[in-house]
């Protein structure tokens, strides 16, 4: 059975002066997103590809203070860019400023020029699963021995669809399982991620099912919903952070 539809956006922290974005994150608790993600890189994705880019953890701190409401986070956070403990305890710490309003998203990252110019090894995308796998248990173990503990038991997103690795990894950790993926797509890594969770004798049922729809189309989120899609994510970038694809997404949610 399905959970009652949310609505995310990820306001996207490029090409933007800082107040641009704030104004974007009011705007959007103010519309009724249930969550507001931000990612996790240091140069834009795409536009001038060095313009205006601010780092996600430090954004995120902001937006616990600002916000009151909605859930917030990186979609995602890249795993190798931070040590697995200081990770775990920046969300704790984000966690406890927002009363409880934090999802953790984590990835195995992807983006080279990050790697590059702040001095990380690329490595492979096997090598980074791995490195991936390894830190979840070493951030769920830091989080049961910080002072104070968070507030609750913060909820992990991992993004990505690997069949192999990265929905194993879904499945033995997540909370929330975030792709950007088609109907067919979905129905069949649904499928593949149920196959991990009864290995390890685990509900998946228990795993939100999460969906990007960065381009606003809300027949394509319509289908994905019927597909089985719980928290359906639209994008706004800046600097202008159009949030009418966020308004029409949260009026089909409430309808």
């Amino acid at each position: 059975m399905t959970r009652p539809l949310r609505i995310g956006v990820q306001l996207q922290p490029q090409h933007a002066d800082y107040a641009q974005i704030r104004d974007a994150v009011r705007r959007a608790e103010e519309l009724g997103a249930d969550v507001i993600f931000n990612w996790d890189h240091f140069y834009p994705l795409y536009g001038d590809p060095d313009g205006k880019h601010f780092e996600a953890w430090t954004m995120l701190a902001a937006w616990a203070e600002q916000t009151t409401r909605a859930e917030i986070g990186c979609l995602v956070t890249c795993n190798s860019y931070r040590n697995p403990e200081l990770l775990a305890d920046m969300a704790r710490t984000v966690d406890h400023i927002s009363d409880g309003r934090l999802v953790f998203g984590i990835g195995s990252g992807w983006f080279e020029k990050d790697y590059a110019e702040y001095g990380y090894d690329f490595g492979t995308a096997g090598g980074r699963l791995d490195a991936l796998g390894e830190a979840l248990p070493r951030i769920e173990e830091r989080w049961s021995r910080l002072n104070p503990l968070s507030t609750r038991d913060i909820p992990v997103l991992i993004g990505g669809g690997g069949e192999r690795k990265t929905l194993k990894l879904v499945a033995r950790h997540a909370d929330i399982w975030h792709s950007f993926v088609d109907v067919d797509t979905l129905a069949h890594k649904l499928g593949v991620l149920a196959g991990h969770c009864e290995a390890i004798g685990r509900d998946p049922g228990e795993i939100e099912v999460s969906v990007g729809v960065q381009d606003g189309d809300l027949d394509k989120a319509k289908a994905l919903r019927d597909a089985g899609a719980e928290l359906i994510t639209v994008g706004a970038t800046g600097p202008d952070y159009d949030l009418s694809a966020l308004e029409r997404f949260i009026a089909w949610r409430d309808a």
